[in-house]
């Protein structure tokens, strides 16, 4: 029975299938059914970019003058770069000059009964932001974990408060004041000795000091340029040049003749921050 009842419906599903195939032939819907369809269309093919030309971004050059010689090289060659408003009185000391190698030595000298660092001041320490940033290891072994007033005290007994930043690990606070007032330079180097949980004592160890205490204008020179210092190294004095006298009868040479470079000559020598 259940077989009969399949039959019959697959008759009759058959009987209507070819009732909708007739009425679609009849109204030719079949074709355009397939006019509708979208096809795909053919792949286009992309010509390959061309590669760019450089563009020659130098700046032109106007004057026939100097239109057949080499462009110049405004890289190439020192720069005096002198910076006005906050950043006024500036001591740049080179690499040889800076007192870290001394401030080492004070820092053995005093032993290990007080824990100690050097510290080396540059630029970012003594103007602008006015922030110091101590050693890490130093700080996780001896300081507090937490913010705290640390008092600075210098070799006359002066005393300063500073407020210690547990988590950036650094002075903040107070550090403005005591670096103006111990007019602080770059270059020089402070010894740090925490003679108490939240007291340092500090050496100061200047640049233009020499090894004996006393201040060389042999080793370290400054000057004034448009209201800013800069560092000026000694040249060394320069030999003379050989001018061939000219013969007679010859017209005589216009060049003048060298002369010793004196020895107070100085080379102005900028140094990066």
């Amino acid at each position: 029975m259940v077989a009969s009842a399949i039959s019959n419906y697959e008759e009759l599903r058959r009987q209507r299938l070819e009732e909708n195939k007739k009425r679609m032939e009849e109204l030719n819907l079949s074709k355009s059914l397939y006019a509708a369809t979208p096809k795909p269309s053919p792949a286009k093919h992309r010509k390959p970019k061309s590669a760019r030309k450089e563009v020659d971004l130098s700046p032109v050059r106007r004057s026939r003058r100097t239109a057949g010689k080499p462009r110049p090289d405004y890289k190439e060659g020192m720069r005096l770069m002198l910076s006005t408003g906050d950043l006024m009185n500036r001591v740049y000391a080179s690499h040889e000059f800076r007192a870290v190698e001394r401030a080492e030595q004070l820092e053995s000298e005093l032993g290990s009964e007080y824990p100690c660092f050097v510290k080396p001041m540059f630029q970012s320490h003594i103007t602008g932001r006015f922030w110091l940033g101590l050693p890490q290891r130093f700080c996780k072994a001896h300081m507090p974990k937490e913010d705290e007033m640390i008092t600075l005290e210098d070799e006359d007994g002066n005393e300063s408060p500073t407020k210690y930043l547990a988590n950036r690990i650094g002075l903040s606070g107070g550090w403005r004041g005591f670096a103006l007032d111990h007019e602080l330079v770059d270059g020089d180097a402070l010894v740090f000795q925490l003679i108490r949980p939240a007291k340092f004592k500090v050496y100061i160890i200047r640049v233009n000091e020499h090894e004996n205490g006393d201040e060389s204008n042999e080793d370290v020179a400054y000057a004034d340029v448009d209201d800013d210092v800069v560092l000026l190294k000694p040249v060394p004095k320069a030999k003379p040049r050989k001018v061939a006298k000219p013969s007679p009868g010859t017209r005589r040479s216009r060049r003048k003749k060298s002369t010793d470079v004196d020895e107070d000559v100085f080379l102005v020598e900028v140094l990066e921050t």
